[in-house]
């Protein structure tokens, strides 16, 4: 990889902005974002709901077009992006074909693009190791408690090999310890792996804990009302989240979300 490709962000956008047209008439959901967001970071955003955190990560995966400003994925459009496999996509719901092994649903993205058998099988296994499901692939979707059924969604969306990882509330509807787990977990992953991350919360800690800058977002239009950088150490075991630099920088993103409201 060239000198210059290393210094082009994973994300740019510029003045982002994007209407929708309901019944109602227009509705803002993001105007003027501006961000920046380097290769191999993880960023949390953060914000009510409906202020436009998951329409931003649908924007940078090319599933909803922005109606003004300009936003580029490794340099290209998010178009190019999505065509070149720049990125995988975890949502909310493991969404797992309950009739197909765990294998074969992380495989399913890789049939499709028509990727050599032999490839597939390799790329599966690695990715089941990844996240720590070896020994489980040909169990079914069933089989698998909530937290190992986001840990296969989360190795289909890696077996791509992306630099891009997009995370829409991947742990939302688990429990806390469970959550807790998956958090160490995923930051594990991500020093293995140096991909970029996009991770969408509702929880302060969990941004916090993961993240190395966490992006604030106001209510409808979304826009960004602050971009903090996280000094916590690298390796980050879940007691830190007692500690006074974690606490002070809860209350940072805390503080920025309730001015985030002032744009009423």
């Amino acid at each position: 990889m060239s000198e210059d490709s290393n210094r082009t962000p994973a994300i740019e956008a510029d003045r982002l902005c994007l209407t929708f047209d309901s019944n109602d008439g227009p509705v803002h959901a993001l105007k003027d974002v501006d961000l920046t967001i380097e290769k191999g970071d993880f960023v949390s955003f953060i914000g009510p709901s409906g202020c436009g955190k998951t329409t931003l990560l649908r924007v940078i995966a090319d599933l909803e077009q922005p109606t003004g400003g300009a936003i580029s994925v490794n340099g290209k459009t998010p178009e190019e992006a999505r065509l070149a496999g720049a990125y995988g996509y975890v949502f909310q719901a493991p969404a797992l074909l309950a009739w197909r092994t765990i294998e074969r649903n992380i495989g399913l993205p890789l049939e499709i693009m028509g990727i050599s058998r032999a490839e597939q099988a390799e790329r599966v296994k690695h990715t089941l190791d990844l996240v720590g499901l070896d020994g489980f692939g040909r169990k079914f979707p069933w089989q698998l408690s909530g937290g190992m059924q986001q840990r296969a969604s989360i190795a289909r969306a890696l077996a791509f090999d992306a630099e891009l990882l997009l995370m829409d509330e991947p742990f939302g509807a688990l429990d806390e310890i469970v959550r807790d787990h998956l958090n160490e977990q995923l930051l594990q992953l991500w020093k293995k792996t140096g991909k970029t991350i996009c991770f969408v919360t509702h929880s302060i800690p969990e941004a916090v804990y993961l993240s190395t800058r966490i992006v604030v977002m106001s209510p409808r239009p979304g826009r960004v009302t602050d971009i903090i950088e996280s000094d916590l150490p690298a390796e980050r075991p879940l007691d830190i989240r007692e500690s006074k630099r974690f606490l002070e920088i809860a209350q940072r993103v805390r503080n920025g979300l309730r001015e985030g409201h002032s744009y009423d």
